[in-house]
C-alpha cells in the first residue's frame, strides 16, 4: 500500500457544526445593521433562497464565491435604506466584515484539537473547503501547510478543483493523499474519484447513501487513530 504523505480535511461539520453558527452570525449581524439603519425586509427563508439563487444565476461565480454571494445579499436589503450608492457600498462591507467575524465564532468538536496536534508531527496537513473559514482566525493555521478554498480554484468540491490544487501545492501523488470530510459526495466521492483515500466523517452516525462501496469512517476526533491504519 501507498505510504500517505498528505491528509487533507474539510472544516463545515468536520472540525465544527455551521448551522448554528451561520444561524447566529446571520441574526446578529441583522440585529447589528437594524440598529444602524432601522427596520430592513430580511424576508423569509423561502424568499432568502429565491434570492440566493437569482443571483447566481446572473453571476455564476455566486456559486463559489460566498462572500461576493454575501456581499450581493446586502447590497439587495439594505439599497432600500441607505440614502446613496457610497452609503451602501460602506455599509455592505462592513456589513459583511461584521458577518465574517461571527462566521468564525465557533466550536470545535471535541478531540479535533488533539488530532490535529498529533498528526501534524506524523503527516503534512492540508484544507479544502467549499466554505469560506479562515484557519488563521481560528489558532489552527500552525497545523497546515496550506487552505484551499472555493475562491481559490473558482469551483466547489467534488469537482477537481481542490484535489488536483492539493496536489499541485503538497507535490504528493493522488495515492498519497487521504481526504477526510462528511459531505458523502462533495468529500468523499470527489476525493475518491480525483484518485485519492478517503475517510467519512460520519458524527450522527447516517446511512450510506451512495452506489460505491462504504469507505473507513470515524463519528467523532478520539478515534483518529483508523488513520494510522490506512497509513
Amino acid at each position: 500500500m501507498q505510504k500517505i504523505k498528505l491528509i487533507t480535511f474539510d472544516l463545515d461539520d468536520t472540525f465544527w457544526d455551521i448551522g448554528p453558527v451561520i444561524i447566529n452570525a446571520e441574526l446578529s449581524t441583522r440585529k447589528w445593521l437594524e440598529e444602524k439603519v432601522g427596520e430592513v425586509d430580511w424576508g423569509n427563508m423561502e424568499s432568502f433562497l429565491a434570492l440566493r439563487k437569482e443571483l447566481a444565476e446572473k453571476d455564476p461565480s455566486l456559486y463559489w464565491d460566498l462572500g461576493k454571494l454575501r456581499r450581493e445579499i446586502f447590497r439587495v436589503k439594505l439599497a432600500p435604506v441607505t440614502s446613496g450608492e457610497n452609503e451602501l457600498k460602506e455599509l455592505v462591507e462592513e456589513s459583511f466584515n461584521y458577518f465574517l467575524d461571527k462566521r468564525h465564532e465557533i466550536i470545535f468538536y471535541d478531540g479535533v484539537i488533539e488530532a490535529l496536534e498529533d498528526l501534524a508531527t506524523r503527516y503534512d496537513l492540508g484544507v479544502l473547503t467549499n466554505g469560506n473559514a479562515d484557519i488563521n482566525k481560528l489558532n489552527i493555521g500552525e497545523y497546515f501547510k496550506f487552505s484551499v478554498s472555493s475562491v481559490d480554484v473558482k469551483s466547489n468540491k467534488p469537482d477537481k478543483g481542490h484535489f488536483q490544487k492539493a496536489l499541485d501545492l503538497s507535490g504528493c501523488e493522488a495515492n498519497e493523499v487521504l481526504h477526510i470530510g462528511d459531505h458523502q459526495i462533495n468529500d468523499v466521492v470527489g476525493a475518491l474519484d480525483s484518485g485519492m483515500k478517503a475517510i467519512w466523517f460520519n458524527k450522527d452516525k447516517i446511512d450510506w447513501e451512495q452506489k460505491l462501496s462504504k469507505p473507513a469512517e470515524i463519528s467523532n476526533w478520539y478515534n483518529y487513530k483508523i488513520i494510522d491504519e490506512m497509513a
